[in-house]
């Protein structure tokens, strides 16, 4: 991060590691997943695709993070389980949720048509998380015994409501007959007015879907000879199992309790709050302004593998941007972003009582909102590049409590961004006007502002001041107070008015005072 007078908003940033030797669970949720069901017309009370579609995406997360030991998940829910030993993200809560529910929702949107090649996505599914700090084996167990009972539990009276519902009844009528029923009524009815056994049902539907490395011999290439070399690698599997907190599922697999621990006695039914007693949670501070800054993982390895141009690729700026815009259309709680490069800020209305200000649900909710929906716009911007890989964003919540403060962030990070824009610019053109990484590194080692606009100017002809806005100033994100001349979201001058409330993209000078003066609307409160 750059030097600047502003650096001190960073004191408010608060760490939440999760403490060894608790075991690190992170659990994804659908978020408006029962709407998202009937706008792509989920078959009930289980639509098999999307299950599998869930089981997938699951994998996907267990193949890119090799901490994460184990899953399990049924409906449009999944826990991650990471190894006792684990060290991911230093630990951090935020960082580890909120990367986990994004890898997720890019996965959802990237493997979308490969279950559903008839049906279009229409909109962005997001995600939220939260952790649940396990002290002991002990309490995963409980843990994953009660989410396999809540599956149970669920997947029987859904099947049963829908079978009603279907036969001609209302959704009333339906949650009527159903009303205070016990699981034998439950299967009696099933059996005897529809002819359905229920233990009969797939097991994906009544056990839900477990995923846990295992070593499998594959081939990783061949011989002079055309004969395999094969090698064992830990690999994700799924397996359906009636008991999956069963010491006899859970002690014959060596990479479970190796990794994860034992399991020294069965266990009965267990009482969701001594579970929900394990929560790492915190509730953001009330009355301060809220900032979620979300941070592209890895995306040096990213731009480099999409072919980024250097150093500023407009249109991955533009893609960017048009995810904010999406988060705020989202989210009438968030009233100003301010985005650079891979990073986004988001800033909550002071007195909002979002999710009632946890922390982990608006950290991933966020992050994995604007992650799905740079999956699904990639083609807009880059219409003829193929996206490789589902990109990923980490998120962290920070609560300033004053006006002042809050604006000192802000221009921190526009600091930050012309610092760091006028190193790039720098150390671009040196790359490619011949120099090494290294000689161009030690070129610039030392200069000021000054001088490194003497350069630009003198050996590249570039005058800094007049490179795009966007490079140098970042992109501001705010719903206009009047209406105002937009293209593509972006504020422009003689064009056409577009409506009061429209969320618009602008690039200036929000260091200076007078920017807020002009606009005191985007952080008025009452």
């Amino acid at each position: 991060m750059a030097n600047s007078k502003y650096e001190y908003v960073k004191s408010f940033e608060l760490e939440d590691e999760v403490m060894l030797p608790n075991l690190i669970l992170v659990r994804i949720d659908g978020r408006d997943f029962s709407r998202f069901s009937q706008v792509h017309e989920f078959e009930k009370p289980n639509d098999e695709a999307a299950l599998n579609l869930m089981n997938s995406c699951s994998s996907a997360v267990l193949e890119e993070y090799p901490d994460i030991i184990f899953a399990y998940g049924y409906s449009d829910e999944y826990s991650f389980v990471f190894k006792k030993t684990s060290r991911f993200y230093q630990r951090r809560a935020s960082k580890i949720l909120s990367l986990v529910a994004s890898f997720f929702a890019s996965a959802y949107v990237t493997k979308w048509k490969e279950f559903f090649p008839q049906r279009k996505l229409e909109y962005s599914p997001s995600f939220t998380s939260k952790v649940v700090s396990c002290a002991s084996p002990e309490v995963l167990q409980a843990y994953l015994a009660w989410k396999q009972q809540d599956c149970h539990a669920n997947n029987q009276y859904e099947t049963c409501f829908w079978m009603l519902v279907k036969s001609g009844k209302t959704i009333s009528e339906a949650q009527e007959v159903l009303k205070d029923t016990q699981k034998q009524q439950k299967n009696e009815l099933l059996f005897q007015k529809f002819g359905i056994n229920y233990k009969t049902l797939p097991e994906l539907f009544r056990q839900g879907s477990c995923l846990f490395k295992k070593k499998v011999e594959e081939t990783v290439k061949h011989d002079e000879n055309g004969n395999p070399v094969k090698r064992l690698r830990r690999k994700a599997v799924l397996v359906h199992s009636e008991n999956i907190a069963g010491r006899s599922f859970w002690n014959e697999h060596p990479s479970l309790y190796n990794d994860l621990g034992h399991f020294t006695k069965d266990i009965g039914r267990v009482e969701p709050d001594f579970v929900r007693s394990f929560r790492f949670e915190s509730k953001l501070l009330p009355l301060t302004w809220v900032v979620v800054r979300i941070d592209g993982s890895h995306f040096h390895r990213f731009s480099d593998v999409h072919e980024f141009e250097k150093p500023n690729d407009e249109q991955a700026l533009k893609l960017m941007n048009s995810c904010a815009v999406a988060v705020l259309e989202e989210f009438e709680d968030i009233h100003f972003a301010y985005g650079v490069s891979d990073e986004y800020s988001f800033v909550l209305k002071r007195e909002s009582e979002l999710y009632k200000r946890h922390s982990s649900k608006i950290i991933s909710a966020i992050a994995s909102l604007f992650t799905s929906t740079y999956v699904i716009r990639w083609g807009d911007f880059f219409p003829h590049k193929e996206l490789k890989y589902p990109p990923s964003f980490d998120g962290r919540a920070v609560c300033y409590p004053t006006y002042k403060i809050l604006l000192d962030y802000l221009a921190w990070r526009q600091v930050d961004c012309h610092i760091n824009n006028q190193y790039n610019t720098c150390f671009w053109m040196l790359v490619k006007s011949g120099k090494t990484k290294t000689q161009s590194q030690d070129y610039l080692k030392g200069t000021q502002t000054r001088e490194k606009n003497e350069l630009l100017s003198s050996q590249f002809g570039i005058e800094y001041n007049t490179l795009p806005l966007i490079f140098r100033m970042g992109s501001s994100v705010f719903r206009s107070k009047e209406a105002v001349a937009v293209k593509n979201g972006v504020v422009v001058s003689g064009k056409k008015p577009k409506r009061e409330g429209e969320v618009v993209v602008d690039h200036c000078n929000i260091i200076e005072r007078g920017f807020w003066e002009e606009h005191p609307h985007i952080l008025s409160y009452s």
